[in-house]
C-alpha cells in the first residue's frame, strides 16, 4: 500500500539510504529472509512459536544461530531459527 511505502521512504534523502550498506533494501531483505525461515520451521515442527510442545518426536525450537548471506548486495548477517 502507498501508506506503507511512504512510511518506509520517509527518511530517504540519497541513494545510499535505499541501497547502501545499511539501506532500506538490505534491511527489508534481512527481515523477509528471517521471517521466511521462521515460517518454514513452524511448518516443519507443526506448531507456532511459544505454543506448548506436544510432539513425541522431541523436535523443539532451540534459539537462533547467526549466519551470513553473501550476494550482489554484499554480506548480510541473519539469525536462523533452530
Amino acid at each position: 500500500p502507498e501508506e506503507l511505502l511512504s512510511g518506509l521512504l520517509a527518511n530517504y534523502k540519497k541513494p545510499e539510504d535505499l541501497i547502501g550498506e545499511n539501506g532500506l533494501l538490505k534491511q527489508l531483505t534481512k527481515l523477509l529472509v528471517e521471517k521466511a525461515l521462521d515460517a518454514e520451521l513452524t511448518e516443519h515442527l507443526g506448531y507456532e512459536r511459544n505454543e506448548a510442545v506436544a510432539n513425541p518426536s522431541g523436535n523443539t525450537r532451540n534459539g537462533k544461530s547467526k549466519k551470513t548471506l553473501k550476494g550482489d548486495f554484499g554480506e548480510l548477517p541473519i539469525e536462523v531459527p533452530r
